[in-house]
C-alpha cells in the first residue's frame, strides 16, 4: 500500500475503510476537515458548499459508483438551483451534501453512447433529450427532474442558432435510434414533433415565446432580445443630457456632415487624408484607384447631409425597415457585392462577436424596434437604434456606418446635436460597444455616446478650415489605441 500523504488527496474526498485510520490523524492534525458523513477536505478556507459543488461529478462516483447521470442533470451539466443531481441507479437512498443533493432513480442502465465522466456515465444529448420529453413535478421544493418544456425548446433553438439544422437533426437521428432500447418510444416521438414545428416541418403545440416565433416564420435571437431590454430599462434609468443644435449656417450644415462622413468611413478602415475627402464630397473627383472606397464616403455625405430626408422618422417597423435598407443602399451603392439594401445572407461577426444569424434578422430586429418605443428621449433613442443596429449587423458590410446614421437621425429629427465619433475616439467606442455585447454592460456606451456628443457640440462647424483646426487642437485626427481625444 502506498504512502497516505494529505497533499496527495483530491481537494474532497469521500473516506473509506482504507484510509480511515489516516483520515481520522489528519483531522487530529488539522490537516484535514470534515465537511459531511464521510465527506473531508484539504481546503480549510471557503465555504463546503462551494467546495462540494465545484467538485460534484466527482463526488457522484463516490457515493453511486453504477450511475448514469440523468435527466435534467444531463443537460445542464450542473446541478439545478436547489442543488439536486439527477441520477440513474440501482441504489435509490439520496445522500445529503453541503449545498447538494444526490437524486438517484431506477431505469435503464448505460448505453454504449453514454460517456465516462469520472468513474460513471453521463447520459449522451440524445437519451438527455429524451428523458427530458419525460413530465415531472417538483415536490416538498424540490427542483424538477425534468426541465420544462419551454426549457426543452430554448435549448434546442439555441443549438439551432449557434450551429444549424444538422445540429438538431443529428440528435433526432441518434434519439430514434436508442429509444426503443430505453423503452422510450413514446418520448421519441414528443421530441419528434418538437424538433419538427421548430423546423417548421410539423405541427406541434411549442410553449416558448421563441419557439412559437420560429414555428411562425419569424425566428428571433433571444439573448440579443434580452441585452436590448436591459439596455432599454437603463436608458430609462438614466437622465439625459439636453444639447439643442444651435443656429448654423449652410456652410456649417455641411461642413458637419462631410466630417461625421469622413469620420465614420475612417473607423471602418475607408481612410483618406482631409483634403482627399474634401475633393471627393464636394468637388467630385473620384480617385482611379480607389473608386469604391471614394463612393462610401461619398454615399454616407449623400445621406447624413440631407437633413429633411433624416428627419424622417419611422412610425412603425415597417417605415424603420424600409429606412434602414433604403440608407443602407445609399451607403454601399458602389458595392454590388456586398448587395445594397440587402439583408445578409452569409452569418458574419467581428473578432470573437458572432453577430445575429440571417435568419434571425428579421425578428430580432422587430422586437428591438418595438423595446425602442418606451424610449420618449431622443438621444436615449438615438442611443439604443446605434446599439440594436450595431448587434443585430444585418448586412454583409456597412453595418457601422448605417448604425450611427440611423443613430443621427433620431437626433437631426429633434432638434438635437449629432453625435460624431473622431478617429482618437475610436478605442473607446469600440470598447464601450464590447464590454455591452460580451458583459452586458451598459453605463459605459451610454456615458461613451453622451461625451460623444457633448464634443460634437462644442466644434465650431462654420467652414472645413476653421473645424479642422478646432479638431486638430483636441487629437482628433490621432490614431492608435494610444490616442486620446481631447474631450475639456
Amino acid at each position: 500500500m502506498p504512502e497516505f500523504s494529505v497533499t496527495q488527496l483530491p481537494e474532497v474526498f469521500v473516506s473509506d475503510t482504507a484510509i480511515s485510520k489516516n483520515v481520522h490523524a489528519a483531522v487530529a492534525k488539522g490537516q484535514l476537515r470534515k465537511i459531511g458523513s464521510r465527506l473531508y477536505t484539504r481546503n480549510f478556507t471557503e465555504d463546503p458548499e462551494k467546495i462540494v459543488r465545484r467538485n460534484w461529478y466527482g463526488l457522484v462516483a463516490n457515493y453511486f459508483p453504477d450511475a448514469v447521470i440523468a435527466d435534467r442533470t444531463a443537460l445542464e451539466n450542473k446541478p439545478a438551483e436547489d442543488g439536486s443531481i439527477f441520477l440513474i441507479s440501482a441504489k435509490t437512498r439520496e445522500v445529503a451534501l453541503p449545498g447538494l443533493y444526490l437524486r438517484p432513480r431506477t431505469g435503464p442502465g448505460p448505453l454504449e453512447s453514454d460517456r465516462p465522466l469520472s468513474g460513471v456515465r453521463l447520459a449522451s444529448t440524445a437519451r438527455a433529450y429524451l428523458e427530458n420529453m419525460r413530465l415531472s413535478r417538483a415536490r416538498g421544493g424540490r427542483a424538477q427532474r425534468t426541465l420544462p418544456r419551454e426549457d426543452v425548446e430554448k435549448r434546442l433553438d439555441a443549438l439551432l442558432r449557434r450551429q444549424d439544422a444538422a445540429a438538431i437533426n443529428r440528435i433526432r437521428d441518434d434519439a430514434r435510434r436508442i429509444a426503443p432500447e430505453l423503452g422510450y418510444d413514446a418520448e421519441f416521438a414528443e421530441l419528434d414533433g418538437l424538433i419538427g414545428s421548430l423546423l417548421g416541418t410539423r405541427e406541434a403545440k411549442l410553449e416558448s415565446e421563441v419557439g412559437k416565433a420560429r414555428n411562425t416564420g419569424e425566428p428571433y435571437d433571444p439573448n440579443r432580445l434580452q441585452l436590448f431590454e436591459t439596455l432599454m430599462f437603463a436608458l430609462r434609468d438614466s437622465i439625459a443630457a439636453r444639447r439643442e443644435v444651435p443656429p448654423r449656417s449652410a456652410d456649417a450644415n455641411a461642413t458637419l456632415a462631410f466630417f461625421e462622413a469622413y469620420f465614420s468611413n475612417f473607423i471602418e478602415g475607408t481612410e483618406f487624408t482631409v483634403d482627399e475627402a474634401a475633393e471627393i464630397v464636394f468637388e467630385g473627383v473620384i480617385p482611379a484607384e480607389r473608386p469604391a472606397d471614394a463612393h462610401d464616403v461619398l454615399g454616407t455625405f449623400r445621406v447624413v447631409s440631407d437633413i429633411e430626408h433624416l428627419k424622417q422618422l419611422p412610425a412603425s417597423y415597417a417605415e424603420f425597415r424600409q429606412l434602414l435598407r433604403h440608407r443602407h443602399a445609399m451607403v454601399m451603392e458602389a458595392r454590388p457585392d456586398k448587395g445594397p439594401g440587402a439583408f445578409k445572407a452569409k452569418p458574419n461577426q467581428a473578432g470573437m462577436t458572432v453577430f445575429v444569424a440571417p435568419d434571425l434578422v428579421e425578428g430580432t430586429l422587430e422586437r428591438g424596434y418595438h423595446l425602442s418605443q418606451a424610449l420618449g428621449d431622443p438621444l436615449h433613442r438615438a442611443i439604443y437604434i446605434m446599439a440594436l443596429v450595431s448587434e443585430v449587423h444585418p448586412f454583409a458590410d456597412g453595418n457601422g456606418r448605417i448604425a450611427r446614421i440611423m443613430m443621427n437621425a433620431e437626433l437631426v429629427a429633434a432638434g438635437e446635436e449629432r453625435i460624431i465619433i473622431p478617429t482618437a475616439y475610436r478605442t473607446d467606442y469600440l470598447t464601450a460597444l464590447k464590454a455591452f455585447t460580451h458583459s452586458a454592460r451598459m453605463e459605459p456606451v451610454i456615458r461613451m455616446l453622451s461625451v460623444a456628443q457633448g464634443y460634437t457640440s462644442r466644434i465650431d462647424w462654420s467652414s472645413i478650415d476653421i473645424a479642422r483646426a478646432n479638431l486638430a487642437a483636441t487629437n482628433a485626427f490621432d490614431e492608435g489605441e494610444l490616442a486620446k481625444l481631447k474631450l475639456a
